[in-house]
């Protein structure tokens, strides 16, 4: 096998950290919203992300997008700002833990939407791979009884959803343009930052004003290193890998949401619960690894036929 390359590696690495803390950001964020409300919360998180990239962008003196650039960074905004904002309103309902491993179905629609892009359609082995995470979702939120989805649950699966179609249309959109990836995050934080604080309204000076230490400690970890940080990696890594790489790598997140969940929140859940968690891990990375083998053997060349002797 051949050893990766360093520049591989770094890639891989950067998008694990991502995964890191963003499987933390969940238990941050659901502590955050319960002092300030959703929209406050979210609002403050991008308002700081947006200043500490606008100061990133000033001292490297990036320049904004312009043209068919900028349009596509504040579409990638606009989808930027629906995942947080259903993430954080699902986790708001639900626990920190259901949030986390409820997001990873991101990685089974992820190259679902690569192979629609790219009409490169998988095996059926990837789709039964899905169907096995599906069963793990309802297992995971039966919690001991077969039960629908609470609201919460559900609202991070329509994040999952959209963090799908939004990670494709990163890779698609953004592959091959000469736009930095500093200015085109800009856009996008101040997309979000704006779209929150319209949402917010009256409501986000005062609840700013409520905050003490600890709540201040979560909207620093939320826009310095689970906004700024993560989004620039992301896209600058989703330029040089995969969509569907950059999503497998990104979908060690319920791994740290689970233990972020269980060892500082105190959260519990079942037997059949934690089947579930495991399933859904499992059944998505084993449909992650369908895919690469898939896309891997479409990449070989087609070995060229011997040429026939001839009569003598």
């Amino acid at each position: 096998m051949a050893r990766r390359s360093r520049p591989d590696l770094i890639v891989d690495l950067l998008l694990l950290g991502v995964a890191a803390v963003w499987g933390a950001s969940f238990l941050a964020a659901k502590d955050l919203a319960a002092e300030t409300g959703v929209p406050a919360a979210v609002a403050l998180r991008f308002l700081v992300a947006a200043a500490a990239t606008c100061v990133l962008c000033l001292a490297r003196r990036e320049r904004l997008p312009r043209g068919r650039g900028l349009v596509i960074a504040a579409g990638l905004g606009f989808s930027q700002a629906a995942i947080i904002g259903l993430e954080t309103w699902g986790v708001h309902l639900t626990s920190a833990t259901n949030a986390g491993l409820l997001i990873s179905l991101a990685l089974v629609m992820t190259p679902v939407l690569e192979g629609v892009a790219s009409r490169a359609w998988l095996p059926r082995s990837y789709f039964i791979a899905a169907v096995a995470a599906v069963v793990g979702v309802a297992l995971l939120v039966s919690d001991g009884g077969l039960r629908a989805p609470t609201a919460g649950d559900a609202l991070v699966i329509a994040a999952a959803v959209v963090r799908a179609v939004h990670v494709t249309a990163s890779g698609h959109l953004t592959r091959g343009r000469t736009e930095s990836s500093l200015g085109v995050v800009l856009v996008q934080m101040l997309v979000c930052a704006a779209t929150f604080s319209l949402l917010a309204g009256p409501a986000l000076p005062a609840a700013a004003l409520r905050l003490d230490a600890g709540g201040w400690f979560d909207v620093l970890f939320l826009g310095v290193l689970c906004s700024l940080f993560a989004f620039v990696v992301q896209l600058w890594a989703v330029r040089r890998t995969s969509a569907s790489r950059a999503s497998i790598l990104m979908g060690t997140e319920p791994v740290w949401a689970l233990l972020a969940g269980i060892v500082i929140a105190r959260e519990v859940i079942g037997p059949v619960g934690v089947g579930g968690a495991v399933l859904i891990i499992a059944a998505s990375y084993a449909g992650q690894a369908i895919e690469r083998r898939h896309r891997e053997a479409a990449a070989e060349p087609a070995p060229v036929p011997a040429s026939e002797p001839s009569p003598v």
